[in-house]
C-alpha cells in the first residue's frame, strides 16, 4: 500500500473509531505521515543539487566541443572539396596544369604536393573527429543521468504532492476540530537566541530567529517559506557560509561536534536518515522548520530522535 494511501486509510479509521480524536491523536496521526514525506522531501532536495552539478558538466563539456565541432566542418569541407577534385575533376585539373605549367616535372611536383595537402588535412580531421568522439563519450553517461534525474525529480514532485494533500487534509481536520492555534503551541517561548555567540554564528542564528512565523514550504529557501535545510542553509548563508539544501548533505558538509559542546547557531541533525535539520539557540532548544501545516518555530531540542551535531563555522 503506497504510503499517501495508508495515511488516508488511518485517518478514515481514526475517524471510524473516533467520534472526536484528541490532540494528541492528531499530532501524532500528523507526526506519522510527516516523517513518511520529509525524507522524500528531502531527498528529492538532493536530486536537486545532484541534476545543476550535472547540468553544469554538460554546458562544460558542450562549450569544450563547440570549437572542436567547428574545427571539424570545417575540416570535412576542405577534405569533400578535395575528393570532388579528385573524383570528378581530377583529369581535368591535371590537364590545366599541364597546360598553365608546361612542363611535365613541375606538373608532376604540384600534383605531389596536392597528395600531400590531402594527407595532412585528413590526419587533422582525423585527430579532431577521435578528440570530439572522447569529448561526446564522456557526455553521453552525463546526458543519461541528467535524464534520470529528471524522470527521478518528477516522480518525486508528484508522490509529495499526494502526500500534501494528505496532510493538508489532517491539519483542516484538526483546524475544524480546534481552531486556528489548536495544538500548534507557542512558537517562541523562550529568547531566540538564548544567548548570543557572536561572529558569524551569531549572524546565522539572528537570522534563523527571525524567521519564526513564516510557513514551511517544501523546497523552499526563503524569504517568505522555507522547509527545514532551506532554513539552515539560508541563516549561514548571510554569515558567508554556503551549505547544500539537503539535511544529510549539510551534515557531510561540516565537522562533528560533542553535545557538550554545542553553542547557539550549530546545527542539530535528526533521524537515522537524517531527514530533518534544526539550528541550536541555546539552553537545549532548536529553531527549525517543522512541517506542512506550520511555520518556523523554536522547538526543545530533544522532542526528536537526534542523529549527531555540526557546526558550519
Amino acid at each position: 500500500m503506497g504510503t499517501a494511501a495508508a495515511v488516508g486509510v488511518m485517518v478514515v479509521a481514526g475517524a471510524t473509531a473516533h467520534a472526536g480524536p484528541s490532540v494528541s491523536d492528531l499530532e501524532r496521526q500528523i507526526d506519522q505521515a510527516w516523517n513518511q514525506l520529509e525524507p522524500l522531501i528531502e531527498k528529492h532536495n538532493a536530486t536537486r543539487i545532484e541534476l545543476a552539478a550535472n547540468r553544469k558538466k554538460v554546458a562544460d563539456l558542450t562549450t569544450q566541443i563547440a570549437p572542436l565541432q567547428q574545427q571539424v566542418d570545417l575540416a570535412d569541407a576542405k577534405i569533400s572539396a578535395l575528393a570532388v577534385s579528385y573524383y570528378k575533376g581530377s583529369r581535368v585539373s591535371a590537364l590545366n596544369a599541364l597546360l598553365t605549367t608546361g612542363t611535365p616535372l613541375t606538373l608532376a611536383d604540384q600534383l605531389s604536393m596536392l597528395e600531400q595537402v590531402a594527407r595532412v588535412q585528413k590526419s587533422e580531421i582525423s585527430d579532431v573527429t577521435e578528440l570530439k568522439a572522447r569529448y561526446e563519450e564522456q557526455k553521453r553517461p552525463i546526458d543519461e543521468l541528467v535524464a534520470q534525474l529528471a524522470a527521478t525529480e518528477a516522480d518525486m514532485a508528484a508522490k509529495e504532492k499526494q502526500i500534501n494533500a494528505e496532510i493538508a487534509r489532517l491539519q483542516v481536520l484538526r483546524l475544524q476540530a480546534y481552531g486556528t492555534t489548536g495544538g500548534l503551541g507557542a512558537l517562541r517561548p523562550v529568547a531566540c537566541p538564548v544567548n548570543y555567540p557572536g561572529g558569524k554564528a551569531g549572524v546565522a542564528v539572528k537570522f534563523a530567529c527571525s524567521q519564526i512565523g513564516k510557513p514551511y514550504l517544501w523546497a523552499a529557501d526563503g524569504p517568505g517559506s522555507y522547509d527545514c535545510s532551506g532554513l539552515t542553509m539560508t541563516s549561514w548563508r548571510q554569515a558567508g557560509i554556503y551549505l547544500p539544501h539537503n539535511a544529510a548533505a549539510q551534515r557531510r558538509s561540516m565537522p562533528y561536534v560533542s553535545r557538550a559542546n554545542l553553542r547557539p547557531g550549530d546545527l542539530v541533525f535528526y533521524f537515522s536518515d537524517l531527514h530533518h535539520v534544526g539550528m541550536y539557540v541555546g539552553d537545549g532548544w532548536i529553531v527549525h522548520a517543522p512541517r506542512a501545516g506550520d511555520v518556523v518555530r523554536m522547538r526543545r531540542m530533544d522532542s526528536m530522535s537526534i542523529h549527531s551535531y555540526g557546526r558550519p563555522a
